[in-house]
């Protein structure tokens, strides 16, 4: 996956080099993104791993590992799982696009295509997969949020005199202590002005006590 202030990153799987390179020049003319070509399958696996992309442009039948299985491995790596994918290809009946979308495919185009309609269908594919990524971002921060927040909740068992309070065992911790502990807070000291004056009283007192 990109960052997401990168251009996305887009893989063109075909056994056929002209087919890739006129796929790549297309894409570049008319989109902003980065391009990276496999001739066949497990040329595909392996760049799949080196790099995951943002979408995968996929030919159906290629030698040794077609178009299929190369989707079936994709979708079973927890890696490459979410990879939205387009069979770019030639096989025009109705089972091999069934078994195209049984193999984990997201789209289907039939060779020969027009430009503008893959390049419709590229920008609706990748801005799905964008906006995807921004809502995992978005709730994995929320999640992270939440994690930290310790809730404080229930009776707590606080002594009237010293106001130390119980933990959840026997020992007695400073209020100060557990309040930092069970939550987020932190504290400062100060002194209220109650308790200014009342320690002016006192001060005067022990003076006047020793006069």
């Amino acid at each position: 996956m990109t960052h997401r202030d990168s251009p996305p990153d887009i893989l063109i799987v075909d056994d056929n080099e002209l087919i890739r390179a006129a796929v790549s020049d297309l894409l570049g003319e008319y989109l902003v993104c980065h391009t990276r070509q496999a001739a066949s399958g497990p040329e595909a696996l392996r760049l799949l791993h080196e790099a995951v992309p943002d979408l995968v442009l996929l030919d159906v039948t290629m030698p040794r590992m077609d178009g299929y299985a190369v989707c079936r491995a994709l979708r079973a790596d927890a890696a490459t799982r979410e990879v939205p994918v387009i069979f770019l290809t030639g096989e025009r009946t109705t089972e091999s696009i069934v078994k195209g979308f049984e193999a984990g495919g997201n789209d289907y185009l039939l060779k020969p295509y027009e430009n503008r309609e893959l390049l419709a269908r590229v920008r609706v594919h990748i801005e799905l997969k964008q906006q995807r990524d921004e809502l995992k971002l978005r709730n994995s921060e929320l999640e992270a949020a939440l994690a930290r927040i310790k809730r404080l909740e229930g009776i707590i068992p606080i002594c009237m005199y010293c106001k130390k309070i119980r933990n959840d065992g026997t020992m007695w911790q400073r209020f100060e202590q557990y309040i930092e502990e069970h939550s987020d807070a932190y504290f400062t000291h100060g002194v209220c002005p109650d308790c200014f004056n009342e320690q002016c009283r006192l001060l005067e007192q022990q003076v006047d006590e020793t006069d």
